[in-house]
């Protein structure tokens, strides 16, 4: 197996974060105010979590300033088709007189097909690229996109299940904006008036640090229902509707439902072994909901014991296998906290159990607990039912805290991030308000944080056991990425697919709720960057390390 050489874990070392430490390393040229309109300001909390106050009164002007008087033209959304947007688009019909007058048309049934012919080309121009599967679900033309760097472009919205695809064909090349559905946060509608006219502005907040700003006539476009049809289609969880995965079409060549197998994994690994057994205690997912059916556990364990220990675990979280070293058989286990509570509880199976994960590794009398929590927050828990592992009531286990924040600090730190680079840098200070973010920060510590499992795993022998509160946000960033150090089979793009399937999905991340995909409730506490956090330490190790990955996959 391989291990990583050289990888620095503070945020300055091999080019900053990933969503922030490549723009640090090189900084982007402020954008410049757009021409005849309100200049570009450095966004406020208001600006960006809310449509009120001074910031709506900054889109009006906006819209009002851009809203052109010519604006006109729809397509009923319920005629929409490929066919209808081809052939049968009114606007895009030249006078036949005309064409007989000047350019000597023989017949009307040539003009037309002349000006179909014409239309055509540049209703294909137009036209938004579709997935297998995917379905426009409404047109607009001559809607305003209020570009934060180059001001007012004027083009045709498109809106389908999938995605919302802006496009302006005039400029060379060609303006775009593609937007998939599941990359928008919040959608809020904001009204104009407009030379005497009701005018209709949409905010879009997505999640990748974009605020999206359209503006079109609401008389002339309100068939279209561009802003009902984006609410229905970027939330289809919230509008009881099946999320577009379910109409994708496209075949591949491999089926993505058995590239993880969890049995073929570990028996790549060796296991099962005279120490450690794959147990189908959870085959109904009774022992714990959260748990996959199949796993890997000391052999010496009996089924009532694995019972009595997951019902001192947080969630029926019990200690179980991720990763063994193919020659010290040093592992990585991981869990949820104790349910020690504030009156010392013990559990003499938990206990034993611990014991036997240590004396499965003939390298090491010692077994290193891994808690990625504060150590004050650890001791709130405890207060509260939950807590850790004391050395009274685990003699030879070493308890070491990483001080890792958690979800609500992560995503307050995300949202700083977002202020300081979208729409515009402020470059005099770009240095000091990304250290004020502390998202970098965070990122060093979570990689400190592997690099230390990796550490004793690899070089002192030792196996470990992580866990956090309940064991499926900081816990799967914390082996993942040590499993990813230590293993070049997960430094491959299956084994990449694998890794996650297996410590991500199966041991229950909540992906859903974390990253809020379908759901329209934006303010949800429970959302929270954390599978983001991971991919930009992915990016980190691979920028750092040149030869980290074999098949390249970032």
């Amino acid at each position: 197996m391989e291990k990583v050489p050289g990888l620095e874990t503070s945020a300055a070392g091999g080019g900053g974060g990933g969503t922030a430490g490549a723009s640090a390393a090189r900084k982007p040229p402020r954008p410049a105010a757009p021409p005849s309109l309100p200049s570009s300001r450095q966004p406020s909390v208001e600006t960006l979590d809310s449509p009120t106050g001074s910031h709506v009164e900054w889109c009006k002007q906006l819209i009002a300033a851009t809203i052109s008087s010519q604006i006109s033209g729809s397509v009923p959304s319920e005629n929409v088709s490929r066919d209808y947007r081809v052939y049968k688009r009114p606007d895009i019909r030249v006078n036949v007189d005309i064409q007989d007058e000047h350019n000597g048309y023989h017949s009307e049934t040539e003009a037309e097909q002349v000006a179909l012919r014409d239309g055509n080309k540049l209703a294909q121009m137009e036209e938004a690229p579709l997935f297998p599967g995917e379905s426009i679900k409404a047109i607009a033309k001559d809607v305003m996109y209020i570009c934060p760097f180059w001001g007012a472009v004027s083009g045709t919205l498109t809106v389908t299940d999938f995605k919302m695809y802006f496009k302006n064909v005039e400029r060379d090349p060609p303006f775009i904006l593609d937007v998939p559905l599941g990359v928008i946060s919040r959608v809020e509608k904001i009204g104009v008036q407009s030379q005497g006219s009701n005018s209709c502005g949409i905010e879009i907040v997505c999640k990748d640090m974009r605020n999206l700003r359209l503006a079109y006539k609401q008389e002339e476009q309100s068939k279209l229902e561009i802003f009902e049809n984006l609410i229905r289609h970027a939330f289809p969880v919230s509008n009881a509707m099946p999320l577009f995965a379910y109409s994708y079409k496209e075949k591949f060549s491999v089926n993505g439902w058995k590239v993880y197998d969890p049995t073929v994994e570990y028996k790549r690994q060796g296991l099962p072994n005279e120490s450690w057994k794959i147990s189908k205690i959870n085959s109904t997912y009774e022992l714990c909901d959260t748990y996959p059916a199949v796993f890997v556990v000391p052999t010496s364990v009996a089924d009532d014991d694995l019972t009595r220990v997951g019902a001192f675990r947080a969630k029926g979280r019990i200690p179980v296998l991720s990763w063994i070293h193919p020659e010290s058989q040093a592992t990585i286990t991981r869990c949820s906290q104790p349910l020690v509570g504030p009156n010392d509880k013990r559990c003499k199976e938990d206990e034993k159990y611990l014991q036997t994960i240590m004396d499965a590794n003939a390298q090491s009398h010692k077994l290193i607990i891994f808690d990625a929590r504060q150590n004050s927050v650890a001791d709130t828990n405890k207060a509260k039912g939950g807590g850790y592992e004391s050395e009274t009531a685990y003699p030879n286990a070493e308890l070491i805290f990483l001080e890792i924040h958690n979800i609500h600090v992560m995503r307050e730190s995300l949202r700083k991030l977002k202020e300081i680079v979208y729409p515009s840098i402020d470059e005099a200070h770009w240095l000091t308000n990304v250290d004020g973010t502390h998202w970098l920060e965070y990122i060093r510590m979570l990689l400190a944080g592997s690099v230390r499992i990796a550490d004793k795993v690899e070089s002192s022998k030792t196996s470990v056991v992580v866990h956090c509160s309940d064991g499926w946000d900081r816990t799967a960033q914390l082996t993942s990425l040590a499993m990813l150090m230590l293993d070049s089979y997960y430094r491959t793009i299956k084994g990449f697919e694998v890794l996650i399937e297996k410590e991500w999905i199966s041991f229950g991340h909540r992906f859903a709720m974390r990253v809020g995909h379908g759901e329209d409730n934006h303010a949800d506490a429970d959302r929270s960057p954390i599978f983001l956090q991971f991919i930009d330490c992915v990016w980190q190790m691979t920028n750092q390390v040149k030869s980290f990955l074999i098949d390249g996959i970032v």
